[in-house]
């Protein structure tokens, strides 16, 4: 059983919430969490790069000049790869770049790097992150009293407009909900705060993960 502190908006211990053992993964998984955000990186990538081959090159297809007597290189054609203006060998076309993954392996990578984070004491839980009007220093005074620094992800059971506007101007701070957890951000950020509301949802994934674990169906 893993027990994890809640904190009040003052800095303050407020309690305490526990994760049973049976929903961590710390024996395996390590490749999944590699092939997950290989994968979710690739996915970001535009794939717009494209240049044109010498077919798409504007231009007639008149010589240049005459083959001989000239003194110059025979050319024959104007959109030439070797000409300024021409065209490019083997040059990138549009593509795209997705991998897939299947639904086993994310839950598996999900569970293993949420896991991880918990058994490291990476992760805060927050008794309820509340703004009567969006005010950013309200929130760094939250933050400096849990003395946090660096990047952190925020995890909430779902958005609110005055912590989003309260947040939006902290340095390295990502929000997030719940239900919208990557294992790309769990992996990303050192410091992890999470909603004491939002854990029950996090260990609902983690129990599917579980259940599919044991099954051997497909999963996400």
């Amino acid at each position: 059983m893993s027990t994890l502190k809640i904190y009040a908006m003052d800095g303050s211990a407020k309690g305490e919430a526990t994760v049973d053992d049976s929903l961590l993964e710390t024996e395996r998984g390590t490749q999944a969490v590699h092939d997950v955000i290989v994968a979710y990186r690739a996915a970001q990538r535009a794939g717009t790069a494209s240049t044109l081959s010498k077919g798409e090159v504007a231009g007639s297809g008149a010589k240049p000049w005459k083959q001989k007597g000239t003194g110059r290189a025979r050319a024959g054609y104007r959109q030439s790869p070797l000409w300024r203006g021409g065209a490019v060998c083997f040059g990138p076309k549009p593509r795209d770049y997705s991998k897939k993954v299947n639904r086993k392996t994310g839950r598996l990578a999900f569970r293993r790097a949420l896991s991880e984070k918990i058994k490291d004491g990476a992760i805060r839980l927050i008794d309820k992150l509340e703004f009567a009007e969006p005010k950013t220093s309200v929130f760094a005074a939250f933050l400096k009293a849990l003395e946090l620094r660096g990047p952190m992800l925020l995890v909430l059971s779902e958005l609110s407009p005055n912590v989003c506007l309260s947040a939006r101007n902290i340095a390295r701070l990502e929000i997030t909900t719940a239900d919208t957890l990557n294992t790309y951000q769990l992996v990303r950020y050192p410091n992890i705060l999470v909603e004491s509301t939002a854990l029950e949802a996090l260990k609902g994934r983690m129990a599917a993960a579980t259940v599919s674990a044991r099954s051997g169906g497909d999963a996400e």
